[in-house]
Formats: structure tokens, sequence, C-alpha cells
């Protein structure tokens, strides 16, 4: 019968503290450390050198930590979310009050917000109910630019 030296029990202790503290984490941190631990521990059970066992312990920890890292910015990554009126760029509306060139007197609706709106550049007045796309916001209106096709109010 193989004999389990001190070794065994340190890494063996070491791995049930690393997954323990897991659960009491966030981001898979300590996982990789306790899985190295678990290997470390199985090769000091096997009674090879404490070189061997931190070796493999290093190892395993290492190449468990960039696996369960990527895993997780995958699982975990989300763009950021815009706030404030940088929220509406990009955002499709409809005129609810004429837009006339070179004048930021018109409205629009995003969603459920009226805001003044100007569409630099346009020759003709842009009719109500013509959708429209967010292109920038400056100071309390936005810059839109038409889309094609109307909607129904």
């Amino acid at each position: 019968m193989i004999e389990t030296g001190i070794w065994f029990w340190v890494w063996a202790v070491a791995a049930v503290v690393l997954f323990v503290g897991e659960i009491f984490t966030a981001g898979f941190f300590l996982l990789p450390f306790g899985v190295g631990a678990t290997v470390a521990a199985v090769v000091a059970f096997f009674d090879y050198s404490t070189a061997w066992q931190w070796i493999s312990f290093i190892a395993v920890s290492t190449v468990a930590f960039i696996s369960l890292r990527r895993l997780a910015e995958r699982m975990t990554h989300e763009p950021p979310e815009k706030t404030g009126s940088d929220r509406l760029i990009g955002k499709v509306g409809s005129v609810i009050e004429d837009l006339t060139p070179h004048s930021p007197a018109g409205q629009v609706r995003i969603d459920r917000e009226e805001w003044r709106a100007e569409v630099p550049g346009a020759e003709e007045i842009i009719p109500v109910g013509t959708r429209v796309v967010v292109e920038r916001v400056e100071g309390t209106h936005l810059v839109v630019r038409p889309e094609t096709g109307r909607i129904e109010e």
C-alpha cells in the first residue's frame, strides 16, 4: 500500500480550501488553483518529489487559469451600455413636428421621448411621420438624418 506523506495532505487541504473559497468569490479566480492543487495531491499520492508536485501545480494552475479566463470573458462580455443622451445615437425615431432646413425648430420622438432636432444639409422640409436616425447629440437637441420610408402614428 502506498503511504501518503505530509505533502499529499497539504495539497488535498489546499484544494478543498480553494474550491470552497471559489464558492464565495466571483470570476473563477480560485478554481484554477484548486484544480492545480488537486493534480499536485495526485502527484504527491504517487510519491513523486516535491519539485514535481510544485511543477504540476504551477503548470496545471496556469493552463486552467488562462482557459477559464477566456471562457469567463466570452460568457460575461457585454458591450458597455450607453448612458444619458448618448444612448440615443443610432436609434430610429419619427418626426412629430416638421423639421425645417437650417433650424432646430422641429421635433422627433425616440422611443417615448420627444426631442428638438435638426437635419443639417437638408434642402427641403422633413415632414411629420418621416423616420429619422439619430447621428449625434448637440446640447439639448438631436442631429438626425432621414431614413427611407414613413411610419404610421
